[in-house]
């Protein structure tokens, strides 16, 4: 079980992730976590960290301002959590076996949900579609989040818009916009003024796909947002028939899905200061594909015949057979390797419509990172067209970090750096890298002990889109990691 995007400082113990921080908690078996929280305000969530359960073990998490302060916008007339969720009519632990043994894509989710419910266009839900009842002139604060297992999301309200003003539990300049872009992984919190006719507007959700010829769930979740009879000039209205309807970004529009993670800004005010690394000490590149390995003769459900597989950097993450974080902290060897590379050991065209077949093949390991404490790093993420190029949504651990640039095609390492936003660049914990584009985050490893990274798509994280970070102790107590609690789960 994960708290995602609460840093947890010096206490990767209860960070959550199976083989990563801690071995499967056993049936019938508990384990007391301790949830530290530091500098996160805003919306957050929690969500299962084993297989795929977190499609429907997952919730909300509000950070409130301290006590002394105040949201750095006008206090809203209420506060509504959004979750985005999905729905399978099979047993989603079954799929995620059935899709490792065949090797091939998962089956579609039946329907997105909002709040937990399909929407009006399914008559199972037509009379618990989640209604949201506003005033007229009143404003609300939307929690929006994506606990979505497998896609992005594209979100709109009808003849409405919204503004931005946080992303991940950190305030963002204030952004208004028609759409919304969501990851799974990420959240947003947005204004919504009731400014509108008195009348039933709808709000929906569908995934944007960025991949060619990638399979995704094509419907379309809804709730309604509904006006009440206070605070209109006209107390008393009869709603139209069919309620209006958000027009949403085609389900391919990856400018949409661009234009919209950049144009993001950190609100970077004098009670909401940033401290974005200039002088980096660690460059790292990492290129992240979707792979495929060859099975006996071409039994697979992948492509050709083959098994579905993803890399960073031409390694495909395998779990060790015990935790990494115990297997360093009490010094086992052989559970984990520390020569991940810096860079892709082999360059090539990233992004070139045909690629060669051996480059779709990657090297399985068990290898981490090793950071001093304090190293400031740069990390350019590369998406690649290997098998099929598509957009990664990529969520690091125990970290916040700095979106200083992306873009589409290769990163040029000559004339990219020259765009970054160093001054007020969104602080995120989860970020699209786009299709055959690239993103780069900097962060401070000032947060010692053992850090996942992965990809947020499911499929992509159990076929192998995986990495972790070792950031070591530094000098004094505070940069030390905290000795584990006596009740961690057995391996």
């Amino acid at each position: 079980m994960i708290r995602h995007g609460v840093a947890q400082p010096r206490n990767p113990w209860s960070d959550g992730p199976e083989y990563i921080t801690q071995c499967p908690i056993q049936p019938g078996a508990n384990f007391t976590q301790k949830i530290i929280f530091s500098k996160e305000e805003g919306t957050l969530w929690w969500h299962a960290h084993s297989e795929w359960d977190r499609a429907t073990v997952h919730g909300a998490i509000i950070i409130y301002p301290n006590k002394d302060n105040n949201y750095p916008f006008a206090k809203p007339h209420a506060e509504i959590p959004i979750i985005l969720g999905e729905w399978w009519k099979e047993d989603i632990g079954k799929l995620y076996t059935q899709t490792l043994q065949s090797g091939g894509d998962p089956n579609n989710s039946a329907a997105f949900l909002i709040n937990g419910q399909p929407g009006h266009r399914y008559p199972c839900s037509d009379s618990e579609t989640f209604n949201l009842m506003v005033d007229y002139g009143k404003t609300y604060l939307l929690r929006l989040i994506n606990s979505v297992a497998q896609e992005i999301m594209f979100f709109s309200i009808a003849n409405h818009k919204v503004t931005v003003v946080g992303a991940d539990a950190s305030y963002t300049k204030p952004f208004t916009t028609d759409y919304v872009t969501i990851s799974p992984g990420q959240t947003l919190d947005l204004l919504l003024t009731a400014n509108q006719k008195p009348n039933h507007y709808y709000m929906a959700a569908k995934a944007y796909v960025g991949g060619v010829g990638v399979p995704y769930d094509n419907t379309t979740t809804t709730a309604l947002l509904q006006y009440s009879n206070r605070g209109s000039k006209n107390y008393t209205y009869t709603p139209s028939p069919t309620p209006s309807f958000p027009t949403l970004p085609a389900y391919n529009d990856t400018n949409a899905s661009v234009n919209f993670s950049g144009s993001l800004r950190s609100l970077a005010d004098k009670n909401h200061p940033i401290d974005v690394p200039l002088k980096i000490t660690t460059h790292l590149f990492y290129t992240v594909s979707v792979n495929s390995f060859p099975c006996p003769n071409n039994s697979c459900d992948g492509p050709n015949g083959t098994r579905f597989a993803a890399s960073v950097n031409n390694i495909s993450f395998v779990d060790p057979s015990i935790d990494i974080l115990q297997a360093y902290y009490y010094h086992v060897n052989g559970e984990f390797g520390t020569r991940f590379p810096d860079i892709p050991p082999l360059p090539f065209n990233f992004t070139a419509q045909d690629l060669p077949l051996y480059l779709q093949t990657p090297k399985r390991g068990t290898e981490v990172k090793v950071l001093e404490y304090n190293t400031t790093v740069e990390l350019v993420f590369q998406g690649t067209n290997l098998v099929s190029g598509d957009d990664h949504p990529m969520h690091l651990h125990g970290y916040s970090f700095y979106v200083v640039g992306l873009g589409l095609g290769n990163f040029d390492k000559d004339k990219d750096p020259l765009k970054y936003n160093l001054v007020d660049p969104p602080l995120r914990n989860t970020v699209i890298v786009p299709v055959n584009g690239w993103t780069t985050i900097r962060f401070k490893a000032n947060n010692p002990g053992v850090w996942f990274m992965h990809c947020h798509l499911d499929r992509h994280m159990s076929w192998g889109m995986d990495v972790t970070f070792i950031v070591k102790n530094g000098k004094g107590p505070q940069a030390q990691m905290l000795h584990p609690p006596p009740d961690m789960p057995p391996c």
